[in-house]
């Protein structure tokens, strides 16, 4: 097993990682940006090393910062979460010729399927089911146009190297076709630096259904069951649940079966995802394989009891995986909703500046995962996910009102969140019917964006904090003064001990 891990990664998911290696007993080592010198994961670290200034290509991205970061501290690998340069096959590469073990997939499998297009091509070639469309390709416009007209319309442009929804375009008639191609080719270049876009038949109204995957350096190879991210905003999962409402076992045991036949065509080694589009008439087809642990993972290790961090940490030790298909179970219902620092009224705008109160919420069956404390500072330079509230009961419908209940419960304030509106859709007939599909949002605006008692609940809480931290009558010789006493107001507190922060 590993003695030190460096987390090329920050926020919720770097604070995750650390748990999980505590619990195997491996040391830590945090890096950050310069805003970030405050930030929780720095704190939890045992370790944290100043990578750069707060640009991501300066910190976050910086391959040769963050490899003189590992072997500077003594690392023995590095763990790079999600996003950043998590399915950067290079940096995969760069890591083990410098003699540290990344712990993932091997960089040949996580290249190729980071491909979009060479990624479809190896599934036709295994006989998986793909969603029609081009199966290379092209900076012509004529070959999309040939497809859209062969196909169908509507249809989809997407990002070969593309993800959370950058670079992607829904396309309904010829006309708007070339302007299209275009707009996805210059996103993908901003990006991705990849001018790669291709087409595909535009399925309306799926279901997107991902299947957690596991596999060794020794042949074990099988799924951890579904999680359904059909909730969506801008094509990114934003509530996700498993199990999923629209499979039933026979469907479930197929859909596993190929997602299994998929990691084993590519090779792929470690934990990672596979992704399906689910149609209304029970047909699925191949989406992308995600080669790295996914933000939804949580609600997987709700319902198996499988710590989904441990076991890639484990794998990449050189271990087996310790249990076998037959072992595994799905018990209850979880739910995860993702808390972002975004303005949903303002088409979901990002949101900055100090958290000043923090009210996480509790209970049975409750989970939060977070990156944030109170006093800290949301960045405008990454994304804004501020936490992962998750929910476990032993019915979909038990799930949904504890979640409903810890929305309720979670205050954030400082900066605008999605609280309100994930309320607003677990709250709806369709969500609690089970009837939600990628459209969810865009096909109940007016029930969803409703914002009736905002203001009011935020003026409440603004009233309680002010109550809170108003300044205090303290009476000095038999005068008083109004002022704070900030052993009053501090509230509990210990002594920390020092560590190293370099």
């Amino acid at each position: 097993m590993f003695k030190k891990v460096l987390i090329a990664n920050r926020s919720e998911i770097a604070c995750r990682i650390i748990r999980a290696c505590r619990e195997l007993g491996i040391k830590t080592v945090a890096v950050y940006s310069e805003v970030d010198e405050k930030a929780l994961h720095v704190q939890l670290a045992d370790e944290a090393i100043l990578i750069g200034s707060a640009p991501a290509n300066e910190s976050y991205l910086n391959q040769d910062a963050i490899i003189k970061a590992a072997k500077d501290s003594g690392c023995d690998a590095i763990h790079p979460g999600y996003g950043f340069l998590s399915e950067k096959w290079e940096f995969n590469e760069r890591v083990r010729n410098e003699g540290l073990v990344f712990i993932g997939s091997e960089p040949e499998p996580m290249k190729l399927l980071g491909s979009k297009v060479q990624s479809r091509i190896t599934m036709i070639e295994a006989d998986v089911p793909v969603v029609p469309g081009m199966k290379s390709a092209s900076t012509d416009i004529e070959d999309f146009k040939k497809m859209a007209a062969e196909i169908g319309y509507p249809v989809l442009i997407k990002a070969s190297d593309g993800g959370g929804g950058k670079g992607m375009r829904v396309v309904y008639e010829e006309a708007e076709l070339a302007s299209s191609v275009e707009a996805a080719i210059r996103e993908s270049k901003s990006a991705f630096s990849s001018d790669v876009v291709f087409l595909e038949k535009y399925i309306e109204s799926p279901r997107h259904i991902e299947f957690q995957i596991a596999a060794d350096n020794f042949g074990n190879a099988l799924h951890l069951f579904e999680r359904e991210c059909s909730i969506q905003r801008r094509h990114q999962k934003i509530i996700e649940e498993s199990p999923s409402t629209a499979l039933d076992d026979k469907l479930r045991k197929k859909m596993g079966e190929t997602a299994v036949n998929v990691i084993k065509a590519a090779g792929y080694t470690n934990v990672g995802t596979v992704e399906f589009l689910l149609d209304d008439k029970k047909n699925y087809y191949f989406l992308e394989v995600n080669t790295r642990i996914q933000v939804e993972h949580p609600v997987t290790e709700m319902v198996t009891g499988i710590d989904l961090l441990k076991l890639q940490i484990r794998i990449a030790a050189g271990e087996k995986i310790p249990f076998t298909q037959d072992d595994l179970l799905q018990r209850g219902h979880s739910i995860e909703c993702r808390i972002y620092a975004e303005d949903a009224d303002s088409n979901f705008m990002p949101s900055s500046g100090k958290i000043h109160l923090l009210r996480e919420p509790k209970g049975n069956g409750v989970r939060y995962d977070s990156g944030i404390y109170e006093g800290t500072d949301i960045s405008i330079y990454y994304d804004p996910i501020l936490a992962k509230l998750i929910t476990w009961g032993a019915d979909r419908e038990e799930a949904i009102i504890r979640m409903i209940n810890a929305l309720k419960e979670n205050v954030i304030l400082g900066v605008k969140t999605s609280n309100r509106f994930m309320q607003n859709v677990l709250e709806h007939r369709d969500f609690k019917d089970g009837k939600t599909y990628t459209n969810f949002i865009d096909s109940h605006k007016e029930e969803l964006f409703k914002n009736d008692d905002d203001e009011l609940e935020l003026a409440k809480c603004a009233a309680a904090l002010f109550e809170k931290h108003k300044p205090r009558k303290i009476t000095f010789g038999g005068n008083e003064e109004s002022t704070s006493n900030p052993w009053a107001e501090v509230g509990a507190w210990e002594i920390a001990q020092k560590k190293e922060v370099r």
